[in-house]
């Protein structure tokens, strides 16, 4: 564009582009019903579009949110909204290469609980408060990896818990909240997991409640008995924002945003509809509401985010480095066709009025999608927890019932393979993984001993299964002699 852009904020809305949808509603006197623990470029692209999209309808003005950054690195977070009056620019690209632009003005404040945890406990314990949503990573929430219940000896768990501590995490913040509001005689909030977990809310009662059991049994009965955890189906690829979208959004649209969000078209969020002190109309911004969120959740998490596993090992030991162009090579996308409908489809149900069919075309045109760019390093992150919620359920049940697993199967192997840190033509691979050092030790054995993946306890059960290990081994084997190519046509 051929004039300076402009710096986002809410005296200069009016000079921006007539291209960039601004938000028609007066901000001032919104009411922060909802609190949000872990703001990143997600829950603005999800959760606060689609509250931004009640307000631009004249509704939910008590349903604004307040955002809290739990960890040190949210700092920067916070400077960033504070500099833009908490606005920020969302961008959804598609794939022909438009792209549109909507500033949104739904998030209306933001705290940074290691500046002030009592303020943050305020707002949480506040009567306005009455939904505290969560985007804090599945490792966010303290469950051992073993049996997933909550970590009681967890540094950071016991350190909250020491007499007289200032809460610092998510637990020990939203918990002292609710003592609060027990004490004052205020109806408890609900806790809205939007972490990408099946059986999300569950999961977050785990371990609110086993945090609130150590500090004190009687309120950890309280919430047991009062406070809604609703399960909730998250989906819009979201990758992190570069500096090269910052000057994307600074050339298209005219805004000098200093976090703005890009993101796929695509949208679709399914909740539970079981609240402690109600919810916003989010219906009418086309969100599903439904009694029982498992069927839409496993069909996500089996097809798209296992979808994602399938490619992103194999692409990377192939040499590719986005999604999309992993997906539009013809050997790739009959892999991933082949595991959508003959691996993963027979392992779901019927989902309420969809048709999997076109969901499984849907995904091909979402990974297909070159101007989001999604990379496979961002996929391959923590894979050691993807995979087993993923990926290995559906192993799990095709072994159970005698169904096809061999492109699942490469795909774990692809995994265990890019763990020996490179790639078929020689080149580095990261590995980003909070098990790091454990997958690292196992695969330097793999040459002498291709089972040595297989000790590590995500594979419970499935290392007893001679058809899987077995499978495994070929797919290990071809994929070491070979490169990914050649265990593609195996």
């Amino acid at each position: 564009m051929s004039r300076d852009p402009v710096p986002l904020g809410t005296s200069r809305l009016a000079s921006l582009g007539e291209g960039v949808a601004v938000p028609g509603y007066d901000r001032a006197g919104l009411a922060p019903g909802i609190v949000h623990l872990g703001v990143g470029g997600f829950h603005r692209a999800h959760e606060a579009r689609y509250v931004d999209e009640l307000l631009a309808g004249g509704g939910a003005r008590d349903w604004g949110i307040c955002g809290v950054g739990v960890r040190p690195e949210d700092q920067r977070m916070r400077d960033v909204l504070r500099a833009q009056d908490h606005l920020y620019t969302l961008v959804e690209r598609h794939p022909d290469g438009s792209a549109d632009a909507r500033v949104i003005g739904s998030l209306v404040d933001y705290l940074f609980a290691p500046d002030d945890p009592e303020a943050v406990v305020e707002q949480l314990a506040a009567p306005t408060t009455r939904i505290v949503s969560l985007t804090i990573t599945e490792g966010g929430y303290h469950l051992r990896p073993g049996d997933g219940e909550f970590d009681t000896e967890d540094p950071e768990i016991r350190r909250d818990l020491e007499p007289g501590a200032p809460p610092r995490t998510a637990f020990g913040l939203a918990t002292e909240a609710l003592r609060r509001r027990r004490a004052r005689g205020l109806a408890p909030f609900t806790v809205l997991s939007c972490d990408n977990i099946e059986e999300n809310g569950h999961v977050a009662r785990r371990a609110f409640e086993g945090f609130a059991e150590l500090r004190d049994p009687s309120l950890a009965a309280w919430i047991s008995e009062a406070v809604a955890f609703p399960n909730s189906m998250v989906d819009r690829i979201t990758p992190a924002t570069t500096d090269e979208d910052r000057t994307f959004v600074a050339e298209a649209f005219g805004i000098a945003d200093g976090w703005p969000v890009l993101c796929e078209p695509f949208s679709q969020w399914v909740i539970e509809d079981r609240f402690s002190a109600g919810r916003p109309p989010w219906e009418d911004a086309g969100v599903q509401v439904v009694d029982d969120v498992r069927p839409y959740e496993l069909m996500k998490l089996r097809l798209l985010n296992a979808g994602h596993q399938v490619l992103a090992h194999l692409g990377t030991l192939a040499g590719h480095t986005f999604v999309h162009e992993t997906s539009e090579n013809p050997a790739f996308a009959d892999l991933l066709l082949g595991y959508l409908e003959h691996e993963a489809g027979p392992t779901l149900d019927p989902v309420p009025g969809v048709d999997l069919g076109d969901y499984r075309r849907t995904l091909l045109s979402r990974f297909g999608n070159a101007s989001i760019a999604d990379t496979l390093a961002r996929q391959r992150v923590d894979a050691s927890e993807r995979i087993p919620k993923f990926l290995l359920p559906v192993l799990r049940e095709q072994l159970r019932t005698g169904g096809e697993i061999r492109r699942a199967t490469l795909a774990v192997a692809a995994w265990a393979h890019c763990a020996a840190g490179v790639d078929d033509q020689g080149r580095p691979i990261e590995l980003v993984d909070v098990r790091r050092e454990e997958i690292r030790a196992a695969a330097a054995r793999q040459r002498d001993d291709p089972e040595a993946m297989l000790s590590l306890g995500m594979f419970a059960g499935l290392r007893d299964d001679p058809r899987f290990v077995d499978a495994f081994v070929t797919s290990l084997k071809s994929l070491q002699t070979g490169g990914a190519r050649a265990a593609l046509d195996a």
